[in-house]
């Protein structure tokens, strides 16, 4: 760091205000699909299991991609990671908005998925870098984590609006146009960062992780259209077994990507755990509410997003609020509360017909919301203490691939629900009474996520707190 206080001062605000425009951008990237799939997937001529394909994909490259680009950006710079991923989210936007098939689409969707976790891994690093560990990183972590949110809320009202006066295609070269500005604006202001002691980079463990968990979620999303076809028990037998040998590598590296001792960790437990079941129970079904809100309301585009705009609007209003309850609840009961309420939000929303009012969707998704952001507030501060302070970004990037394996494993599962509901009734009735199953189990879901946060007890709050001293003083020390 610069021993000038005023150089510094640039520094971080810029490196702050580029993490956050950045983080934005992605969530903003990953949901403006919600709202429009059905029109792109019409274009596109995408069926049922291609919509869901669609949806899933960028799901996919996150949930592959976040633990490897934690460790590459701790370990060889994370301005690099964060440039690169830049560049490559602007090229995938690219091939989405030129993509003439659904394949080809949906390729692009999960390039963007692995671009953005180097952006999203790379960025947080560059602010635990230059935020010293007090008041000022918890505001700053604090105003990175609401850009989520914020992000979550913009973008399906973001390609709304294009939709109305031009092609969708228009939404992804502007979105590219963007990034590119903001990758040129990281490239001249961000200043380089990484651990002083490199570690070896573990290629097994990668390659396997990656793959099987590819594997694992599009065994998901072909399960749809049956279960015991050849090619989705060949998706599944393979996912396990990569799974099982990247257990198996991890235990025996010299320089794991993955430290198997963290699983004895409560905290790291409880993380995991929380941001699996928030993508399983919470992210996977909010994904649909547009969907069905066009099918079964006939809401338009606009409409459908600024209802989802309810549950992530308010999502990103509570997220800084939920820093009051520091010191009177611990994070681990914040994280299973907010599951407890999107949970009750969410089994609030069954019933829902092509005949309900707009207004009937309202209070389960305020529910959901207000649960929501008490759960990413919470989930980050847990992510952080649950690992050591040099692995850090690591332990982001671990939270963060559960929560986007869970979301496109939720997004398979709703799929899978759809498929089969009751026939009968036309297709606002069929979808209607699909999406009320969806809601009952996603809600049922969140609930049973609420109890294994709430279980994963760590031993005394004087050595939970103990913990986080030493974790405070080896981040100085680092």
């Amino acid at each position: 760091m610069t021993s000038d206080p005023v150089d510094h001062r640039s520094s971080a605000r810029a490196t702050l205000a580029i993490s956050c425009t950045a983080t934005l951008l992605v969530l903003l990237n990953f949901t403006a699909l919600v709202s429009t799939v059905r029109i792109i997937g019409a274009e596109l001529g995408s069926g049922a299991s291609g919509q869901t394909w669609l949806l899933g994909s960028i799901s996919l490259g996150l949930a592959a991609s976040l633990m490897v680009a934690g460790t590459l950006a701790d370990d060889y710079g994370r301005k690099r990671l964060f440039v690169i991923g830049g560049a490559a989210l602007t090229l995938a936007t690219v091939v989405c908005a030129i993509a003439p098939t659904t394949a080809v689409f949906v390729l692009g969707r999960a390039v963007q998925g692995a671009a953005s976790a180097a952006l999203l891994a790379s960025g947080l690093g560059l602010v635990g870098h230059v935020f010293a560990p007090g008041p000022e990183r918890v505001r700053a972590t604090g105003l990175w984590g609401a850009m989520v949110g914020g992000g979550i809320a913009a973008g399906p009202v973001f390609s709304a609006l294009l939709i109305k006066v031009t092609d969708w295609r228009i939404t992804y070269w502007i979105t590219a146009l963007i990034v590119a500005l903001v990758t040129l604006w990281g490239v001249l202001a961000l200043k380089e960062s990484r651990n002083e002691q490199r570690r070896r980079f573990d290629l097994a463990g990668v390659v396997t992780f990656a793959a099987g968990i590819s594997l694992l979620v599009a065994a998901f999303t072909e399960g749809r259209g049956g279960w015991t076809r050849l090619h989705v028990l060949l998706f599944l037998g393979v996912a396990l077994l990569l799974l099982a040998g990247f257990v198996w590598i991890e235990r025996r590296a010299t320089d794991p990507m993955l430290d198997l001792a963290l699983l004895r960790r409560p905290a790291f437990i409880a993380s995991t755990v929380g941001a699996l079941m928030t993508g399983l129970g919470v992210i996977g079904f909010m994904t649909w509410v547009p969907i069905a809100a066009q099918g079964v309301l006939g809401s338009s585009p606009l409409q459908s997003a600024g209802l989802i705009g309810i549950w992530s609007g308010l999502s990103f209003v509570a997220a800084p609020q939920a820093r009051r309850l520091t010191g009177r609840v611990v994070d681990r009961h914040q994280v299973a509360a907010g599951l407890v309420v999107c949970g009750v939000g969410e089994i609030a929303l069954t019933g829902i017909t092509e005949h309900s009012s707009w207004w009937r969707y309202v209070p389960g998704l305020v529910l959901a919301g207000l649960g929501s952001g008490v759960v990413n507030a919470a989930l980050a501060g847990l992510a952080v203490r649950s690992v050591p302070a040099h692995r850090v970004a690591m332990g982001s990037a671990a939270n963060n691939a559960a929560r986007y394996l869970g979301s496109s494993v939720g997004v398979a599962l709703v799929a899978a629900v759809l498929a089969f509901a009751p026939r009968g009734g036309g297709a606002a009735h069929e979808l209607g009474i699909g999406m009320s199953h969806a809601a009952a189990i996603s809600g049922v879901l969140a609930l049973v996520g609420a109890v294994l946060v709430a279980l994963c007890r760590e031993h005394t709050d004087r050595e939970e707190s103990a913990g986080d001293r030493g974790s405070r003083d080896l981040e100085k020390s680092v």
